[in-house]
């Protein structure tokens, strides 16, 4: 998919960037239960957008003017090491360069403000696309919604 554009997220667009989240994390057949516990995690609140760096992948506008929001990325913390703290695409676009481009987008903007290394828990179905990017497997983190369940734990070099 070639005809999209990525730019900062606007405070408007939280709700549907909560509600992408929510659809590409069940695209991986996790069960109504277990998404449950991940909604809180998934939402972002429009006040939280600027200060998490929110960027969002977007299809060129449509005859109406209304832009359909693809995919969304943030970088958190401070340089020199910060975070990809969420990178999700829309289900129907997954695998088509939408997740690429938002991660090398994050990737260039970290390296404009300072940062060197990044760190991403990823989801266990999403490490294979991380690692695809050149990111590389240091450990595990215990997950932040399901109690017991570890997170792989990945660095990126910008």
């Amino acid at each position: 998919m070639t005809n999209f554009a990525i730019r900062p997220a606007r405070p408007d667009e939280a709700v549907g960037i909560s509600t992408l989240a929510q659809r590409s994390k069940a695209h991986w057949g996790y069960d109504d239960e277990f998404l449950s516990a991940f909604r809180s995690e998934l939402t972002l609140r429009p006040d939280q957008l600027a200060p998490k760096r929110a960027q969002v992948a977007v299809a060129e506008p449509d005859e109406a003017g209304a832009q359909r929001l693809l995919g969304f990325a943030t970088l958190e913390g401070e340089a020199p090491a910060g975070e990809l703290g969420m990178l999700f695409v829309e289900p129907e676009v997954i695998g088509q360069g939408v997740g690429k481009a938002l991660f090398q987008h994050i990737s260039t903007l970290a390296g404009q403000l300072g940062f060197h290394r990044l760190t991403i828990a990823a989801d266990p179905f999403a490490e294979p696309f991380y690692l695809a990017q050149g990111a590389v497997r240091i450990g595990a983190v215990p997950s932040g919604s399901i109690p017991g369940r570890s997170l792989p734990l990945l660095a990126y070099a910008i």
